[in-house]
């Protein structure tokens, strides 16, 4: 497919009040509404009218975030929206694959095939709500998820596509030798089978990863159909993309059967002017205190008596390597310190953005060329937009940047089919497992 064929995807990374740190400070924003679901519903109402393909809600076990439960809120969702995409973050480490599947399975019967699953592994504060004394090692995590997904798999396909005829007549509800226990036993897990509920409209909903580690890459080479990933300029987004799009190969995927969408944080305005008033209100109302304190917990050392004017160096810091957590992000930081040489208040307000992902400040026509280069040159198949303040943020990109990406032949003028799978450009797997069984 040429690049003139191509159209961008596009999701929306719901937030509270916006990626932003500080968004929730600002004058107009609406923090006691983060748990109102008509406001949320609001949103995702913009996101549909701006024909974006999804919206995604990320997820963990541990703190003190005050979201909604992604499986709830999405459910109630999908029965006031008609084509967007409805995503959903859940971990491995701590669930158990029957209850992952019956869940999106359900889920994607009631969106009539709408519905995705972003596969992480989940975080390490989780482990103590899980009667876990430690979260397990990094490699391990990922090794447990893969046996995880294909488990998931082989019950979401323990049900034949033809397996429920409904027949009065002959009294015959589902067809014999269709519906079949899975007798997995694995190294992690041990299941029977079948699933509960028939085989989702999607066949299996659509496959997402957020992990940019070597064991990220590798597991989403082989089992992800979309990344949301992190980068801070088109050089390294191009680097990620080459990388993993080249792996595909060995798993016997080709390039189209993965979309890479890597963040893209803007706050938008009618000039430059006014865009940066904006980002500077926003830095002004940073808590740099706690910055401070997260980012010290983040790097091993203590920056508490640093100036916050001076750049920082790297001695004493923790190396990627020893991390248990979010590997990739730990070095996106490593890199920018590296890299661009930066002053402690330089490195909290760049991270204050979007937590590592990359951010844009000006005009929808500066965006959409930000947004063309990248998808016209190798480093992003679409992007997960992620606005610093909701909900104005998305209201412009809607209103003035999608207009534009139409006008320049890049994205959508109407939805393309009714399942994420078809807007998306991907096929719907055969339940080749169990195609050849019998009949009645």
């Amino acid at each position: 497919m040429s690049s003139q064929q191509r159209k961008l995807n596009l999701n929306a990374f719901l937030f509270g009040t916006g990626h932003h740190e500080a968004s929730w400070r600002l004058p107009e924003a609406q923090p006691e509404r983060n748990l109102d679901f008509q406001h949320v519903l609001e949103i995702v109402q913009t996101a549909e009218r701006g024909l974006l393909d999804s919206v995604f809600l990320a997820d963990g076990y541990a703190g003190r975030s005050n979201k909604l439960e992604p499986f709830t809120e999405l459910a109630a969702l999908a029965s006031r929206t008609k084509h967007i995409g409805l995503i959903a973050t859940v971990g491995t480490t701590y669930n158990e694959p029957f209850h992952v599947a019956r869940k999106f399975a359900s889920l994607d019967h009631i969106s009539r095939g709408r519905a995705g699953w972003n596969i992480v592994t989940g975080g390490g504060s989780a482990a103590l709500n899980f009667s876990r004394e430690e979260h397990p090692e990094h490699s391990l995590r990922y090794e447990e998820a893969d046996e995880f997904v294909d488990v998931v798999k082989q019950l979401w396909d323990s049900w034949e596509d033809d397996a429920i005829i409904n027949d009065k007549v002959a009294g015959i509800r589902t067809v014999k030798g269709k519906v079949h226990e899975i007798d997995f036993k694995g190294k992690y897990y041990a299941v029977k089978g079948p699933l509960n509920i028939a085989r989702p409209p999607q066949g299996y909903p659509v496959l997402v990863q957020a992990g940019s580690s070597e064991s990220g890459k590798e597991f989403a080479a082989k089992s992800a159909e979309v990344i949301f990933t992190a980068h801070q300029n088109f050089e390294d987004a191009q680097a990620f993309y080459t990388n993993v799009k080249s792996r595909l190969v060995k798993y016997g995927r080709t390039a189209d059967q993965l979309k890479i969408l890597p963040g893209i944080s803007p706050i938008i305005a009618g000039t430059e002017a006014e865009a940066k008033e904006i980002e500077n209100q926003l830095f002004e109302l940073v808590n740099k205190d706690g910055a401070v304190k997260s980012l010290s917990e983040r790097l091993g050392i203590d920056l508490s008596e640093y100036p916050l004017d001076q750049p920082l160096t790297l001695e004493g810091v923790r190396e990627t390597e020893e991390v248990n957590g979010n590997k990739s992000r730990h070095q996106l930081i490593l890199d920018l310190i590296r890299k661009e040489n930066l002053s402690l208040r330089q490195l909290i307000n760049r991270l204050a953005g979007a937590r590592g992902h990359f951010t844009f400040t000006g005009t929808p026509l500066g965006l959409a060329d930000v947004i063309e280069k990248w998808f016209l040159n190798g480093a992003a198949d679409g992007f997960n937009v992620m606005p610093q303040i909701y909900p104005s943020g998305l209201n412009i990109f809607v209103d003035k940047v999608i207009p534009e990406l139409q006008n320049r032949g890049l994205f959508r003028t109407e939805y393309e089919g009714t399942t994420l799978r078809e807007n998306l450009g991907l096929a719907r797997p055969a339940n080749t497992r169990y195609q050849l069984s019998s009949t009645l």
